[in-house]
């Protein structure tokens, strides 16, 4: 009989442990995959941030009429960033670029510069849509002073298209990752009250009623989500420096408060699973004449 009482204890000590690394595994699968997929939406809105708008400006405006102008453009709500930029400083981009001084035969007049003077325009994230762009677009042309605007419409066309995929991709990662790990932890948490059928039975043969016996393992359950969620946070943490001392150039996210909210978020819903699985697997032995019908 102690021999008895020594394999089950034994047994029912492995069942926590493999919940609890269990748990620990999903949570840390769950949070390093929400830490991913937010730095994949950040590269995705400095994507969108990378369109740029050229706004060539007619020759002769006055200062007055390109700061009216600049300001209009500054007001659309779309338009994160506006850069004025004179002739001179255009040429001397395109010969930097281009490497040829073509303003060696126009002799010493600025004036004979053939490049306009211009405004680059950075489009916020919620403004690279094509419809958007194309409405900015013509509206911009339409203004006083403006000569014509120049921006890159199949980049714009590709971007669109491109992040759409990426989108519907990271959704269908994140939801089959979620209903794996929900089924994993059921599976887990359900073996865990299998091993512990004795222990039930004996009090349902004594006359302790369901909410007797639930008290016990929710207890349990929150103190094994609790241990799992902080096992969970610290592989995740280890995680984190590494990629930011392992890979320095990729620009990850590193705020403080959204690492802490996604560590307390494993913590936190560590605790919450552990207890509804085993509420649910609980009741449902309790309800059954005997818990091997579990099995």
């Amino acid at each position: 009989m102690a021999q008895e009482d020594k394999r089950l204890k034994r047994r029912v000590r492995n069942s926590y442990l493999i919940s609890t690394v269990s748990i620990a595994m999903v949570l840390f699968l769950l949070g390093s995959t929400t830490y991913l997929i937010l730095n994949a939406l950040k590269a995705t809105e400095r994507l969108r941030e990378s369109v740029v708008i050229h706004v060539m400006l007619v020759d002769g405006l006055s200062a007055e009429q390109t700061s009216s102008l600049r300001t209009q453009l500054e007001d659309q709500e779309i338009v994160r960033s506006v850069i004025y930029i004179p002739k001179s400083e255009a040429a001397a981009q395109f010969i930097a670029e281009s490497g040829e001084d073509f303003t060696a035969f126009l002799g010493d007049d600025p004036e004979a510069n053939p490049l306009p003077d211009s405004f680059e325009v950075g489009l916020a994230a919620r403004g690279s849509e094509r419809e958007t762009i194309e409405a900015f677009v013509a509206a911009t042309e339409a203004a006083d002073g403006v000569d014509d605007v120049v921006y890159q419409r199949s980049v714009v066309e590709q971007i669109g298209t491109n992040l759409g995929k990426f989108a519907i991709v990271l959704l269908l990662f994140g939801g089959a990752l979620m209903v794996v790990s929900l089924i994993l932890l059921n599976n887990t948490i359900r073996m865990t009250i299998i091993a512990k059928r004795r222990i039930i039975n004996t009090m349902k043969l004594v006359g302790a009623n369901a909410g007797f016996i639930m008290r016990p393992f929710v207890a349990s359950a929150a103190l094994h989500g609790l241990v799992a969620g902080v096992i969970a946070t610290g592989v995740f943490a280890l995680l984190v420096v590494g990629l930011h001392e392992g890979a320095p150039g990729l620009d990850l996210l590193r705020g403080n408060m959204l690492l802490a909210a996604i560590a307390g978020g494993m913590i936190v819903l560590g605790v919450v699973m552990s207890l509804l699985f085993t509420v649910f697997a609980v009741r449902k032995a309790t309800r059954q004449e005997s818990v091997m019908a579990l099995i």
